[in-house]
């Protein structure tokens, strides 16, 4: 099978690519922009497989688009490509619409277009797996029920309110259309060769250096967490056995405060790298909340769990010790990209938080 994987290069796409060169038969074709977060080297032994081919295309251009549906062939699209960063989204939303809505809106066409002159036998298999967030349906409150696939849509940040314009662009062509579209929303994903702007790779980083460690308000606000190689076993279980037209919330069932999270980080490290200066939670800073901070996410994956037969194999303790264990042996690939961030900073640019 042919799979056009949108964003190869970002962290949850590299993250599905090498889960699909080391445990499947499927070529993939990578269409990654390669802005600031993507990286060929998260893609690891995967980037030289003969199965892998790494086109470098904006997924808004419907020209070059046409060009990679028609070269390439796919039996199955991927759309992971987004910009994904809440605070970026606050200074600056216009990337986010641009490729968020208009680049999945291209996609969508450009997909129709090619699905609508296949053969019978490959149109009927043919798949557009969108992937999506659990930001698109707004806030829960301590006591609410978690997130499931029939939840409203109450987007609160330009981010989220992207991803749910995209979202329902998907669920369009699939009902007026017919494209066999599916679309998954997901938790806050973390593990290696994520972008240290992000949380827990921001707080780790910043522990091991000895810096301020950045918690919005109290740090109450709460998160559910997915290790990223199993948000990539559960994603190809999409493509392999989801329905056209159905939704599939993808959790963890491991919510966490921030400051729950920032803690069990601090205590991982000390673990790891003690510091005689004493335990790294005396870094902790407590910083003004974000415009518009929603209060807490969570998804009850119970549906997706049942149809895929999958459940999320790491929990969040182990999940996080193989990610700080990864960044302390990864410091090759994250110290430039910490460097140019603190001097941009210094510059005046935006900082992040927990």
């Amino acid at each position: 099978m042919n799979i056009l994987l949108t964003g190869g290069c970002g962290f949850i796409g590299s993250a599905v690519i090498r889960f699909l060169i080391r445990a499947t038969g499927h070529h993939i074709i990578n269409v990654d922009k390669m802005t600031y977060a993507a990286s060929e080297e998260a893609l690891e032994s995967a980037g030289g497989d003969a199965r892998h081919t790494l086109v470098r295309a904006d997924i808004a251009d419907h020209a070059a688009m046409r060009a990679v549906f028609a070269t390439h062939q796919p039996d199955v699209v991927m759309h992971l490509a987004a910009e994904t960063h809440v605070d970026r989204s606050i200074d600056g939303p216009g990337p986010f619409i641009q490729s968020n809505v208009v680049g999945t809106y291209t996609l969508l066409d450009v997909a129709r277009d090619y699905w609508q002159a296949l053969p019978a036998a490959r149109k009927a298999a043919f798949r557009f797996h969108h992937i999506s967030t659990d930001e698109v349906f707004g806030a829960l409150q301590p006591g609410d029920a978690p997130f499931t696939e029939t939840t409203p849509y109450d987007p609160r940040s330009p981010y989220s309110a992207s991803k749910a314009a995209s979202d329902q662009l998907v669920r369009a062509w699939h009902h007026t259309y017919g494209l066999p579209a599916i679309v998954s929303n997901t938790v806050n994903n973390y593990g290696p060769w994520q972008f240290p702007e992000k949380l827990i790779p921001l707080v780790t980083l910043n522990a091991l250096e000895g810096r301020p460690l950045p918690v919005y308000g109290d740090g109450s606000n709460m998160r559910d967490w997915l290790f990223v190689d199993d948000h990539a076993e559960a994603l190809v279980k999409v493509i392999e056995q989801g329905q056209p037209g159905a939704t599939y919330a993808i959790g963890g069932r491991q919510p966490r405060t921030n400051l729950e999270v920032v803690h069990a980080i601090c205590d991982a490290i000390d673990a790891r790298r003690p510091d005689p200066a004493g335990s790294r939670r005396r870094l902790i800073t407590f910083v003004t909340d974000r415009p518009g901070h929603d209060f807490r996410y969570e998804i009850d994956p119970s549906h997706a769990e049942a149809a895929l037969n999958w459940r999320a194999p790491n929990d969040f303790t182990a999940g996080l010790g193989k990610t700080i264990d990864w960044y302390l042996a990864n410091e090759a690939w994250w110290r430039p990209i910490r460097e140019a961030r603190y001097a941009g900073q210094r510059l005046g640019q935006t900082k992040s938080a927990a």
